[in-house]
């Protein structure tokens, strides 16, 4: 019976988020702010999955609990795809959001609204202390603006158009995100996931 959980990020805004999509597991949640020992995870990997995976099995080897880990790339049609897997990245390697975002307009800042498509692609994964990992995927569609707009979320939220609601994930509340973005739909998958992982550890207990 899985009744602990690692998440396996540092990121503030991010662990708030995995916090409540998962809150309803009947699992405690347990941060790495909890085991100041451990060592920081370089995520060099060239895709948002081989990331994800790294972070999650390393933390799970390491603490011996069960890790969740993500990693979120924003896809950008009219870049060629960038972004992508740097996203966090991308204005440098101590860049802010707001630099990155800036970085972002400013290499879009001749390209019309009706080419401005992009996507959130976020890579969930699932580590267990014996080396078994699930990974699963959500995509969310949308658009970038011409400036950002809204104050909650974090990230390139205040850019990012979903036209479906007319507005951006920053202008979202944190339940309205939960319900629609990228990282809820990988996350969706990823508590089947554990579901599964709980009712197997109830069989072969």
């Amino acid at each position: 019976m899985i009744k602990e959980l690692l998440l396996a990020t540092r990121n503030r805004h991010k662990r708030n988020e995995l916090a409540a999509l998962l809150a309803d597991l009947g699992i405690h949640i347990r941060t790495l702010d909890e085991f100041p020992g451990v060592h920081e995870v370089q995520e060099d990997g060239d895709t948002c999955e081989a990331n994800a995976i790294k972070k999650a099995t390393e933390m799970a080897r390491e603490t011996g609990l069960p890790a969740v880990a993500d990693d979120t790339g924003l896809e950008v049609d009219a870049l060629g795809g960038r972004p992508g897997v740097h996203a966090a990245r991308y204005a440098g390697e101590h860049a802010t959001y707001e630099d990155n975002c800036r970085k972002l307009l400013q290499e879009l800042r001749s390209v019309p609204k009706a080419r401005r498509s992009a996507r959130f692609v976020t890579v969930a994964a699932i580590a267990l202390p014996s080396g078994e990992v699930q990974i699963s995927q959500g995509v969310l569609e949308g658009l970038i603006t011409e400036a950002a707009v809204g104050s909650q979320g974090f990230g390139y939220d205040p850019l990012f158009l979903v036209p479906e609601l007319g507005k951006t994930l920053a202008e979202l509340t944190a339940p309205e995100k939960n319900r629609i973005s990228h990282r809820a739909k990988a996350f969706a998958k990823a508590k089947e996931s554990l579901r599964s992982l709980q009712s197997a550890s109830s069989v072969g207990a």
